[in-house]
């Protein structure tokens, strides 16, 4: 399948893997990379050298295009952004912020620059810097998330700029691609139905809570904050979520009892104190896969459903 998305990144399939701190590491990326979508590794709040290590493992086990998501609040920013540079790593994609100030550097290093955005007005914004594409991301999606959903923010998104558009939030199947080409999109990004490939290096404990997910399973904390997450629910969200409901604790007291507890779920496997990272979609995830069969089975749905229609994408 080609579309505008296949066509700028050279990728056999319009699929990007979700950019998951903890878990997006090269084990993951290349496996989906291989499968003919684009692999990203994940930044999160690494140094360069971590980085740099990941970009090199992922270089050792596939030669197609893959990615880095860099999460622009972390403090490692600016070393990460000069060494995916240096490194010409095929596509970099951003969270957390606008990536203006990075875009002339990564151009001319001939990397492509996908942010991704909530707002329309966040993806005019970064139009105008020169990215390459836009992924819009609602907020079905798991982690940081924003207020709009993915069937309201993707076609708006779509209408108001000029650049191809990439649906993320709430997707996981052929279904949900075909329903983002139908609002605008020439692609999806997927993070939770990647939690449980083959290749993913997640811990077990993780796999087992995607698993068992249902419809209701997930929720959102830390709007207090400013930067709302979506996870599963268990005794570390509800914890949280009821210190953020008491108006007596301060911000500097809810912040602190969130540090360290993604790496509690995605490495330690850690089932009371660990934010175990997950989208709505999380209910439709219920086997074990290679990441070759994720996307060759998306792939397979979305295409069938789409014979007899024309699409421009």
């Amino acid at each position: 399948m080609q579309t505008k998305l296949t066509g700028l990144l050279g990728i056999k399939y319009p699929i990007i893997q979700g950019g998951m701190a903890w878990i997006a590491d090269a084990s993951l990326a290349s496996a989906v990379s291989e499968a003919g979508g684009l692999g990203i590794i994940s930044a999160m709040n690494a140094n360069a050298d971590f980085v740099r290590g990941e970009i090199r493992k992922c270089r050792e086990r596939t030669d197609k295009p893959f990615g880095v998501n860099i999460m622009l609040m972390s403090p490692h920013v600016e070393e990460v952004a000069q060494m995916v540079a240096e490194e010409k790593v095929p596509v970099v994609t951003t969270g957390a912020g606008n990536p203006s100030r990075f875009v002339k550097m990564w151009k001319e290093s001939g990397t492509k620059i996908l942010p991704v955005v909530a707002s329309t007005a966040l993806a005019k914004m970064v139009e105008r810097a020169g990215v390459d594409a836009v992924i819009a991301e609602g907020g079905e999606s798991g982690g940081h998330v924003g207020d709009l959903t993915t069937m309201a923010l993707v076609p708006q998104v779509a209408d108001a700029v000029h650049i191809p558009v990439v649906a993320a939030g709430g997707i996981a199947d052929g279904r949900g691609m075909v329903a983002a080409f139908a609002l605008g999109a020439c692609g999806v990004q997927m993070g939770t139905r990647f939690l449980v490939a083959d290749e993913c290096t997640v811990s077990e404990e993780y796999k087992k809570k995607v698993l068992a997910a249902k419809d209701i399973s997930t929720m959102v904390t830390g709007k207090r904050l400013g930067h709302p997450v979506r996870a599963i629910k268990n005794s570390y969200m509800n914890a949280y979520a009821k210190l953020e409901a008491n108006s007596n604790i301060p911000d500097e007291e809810l912040e602190q009892f969130g540090v360290g507890s993604l790496r509690k779920a995605a490495k330690d496997g850690n089932a009371d104190e660990g934010c175990f990272l997950a989208g709505q979609i999380a209910g439709m995830v219920n086997k074990r896969q290679s990441a070759k069969e994720i996307v060759e089975e998306v792939m397979a749905q979305a295409e069938k459903m789409m014979e007899g229609v024309r699409w421009n994408i």
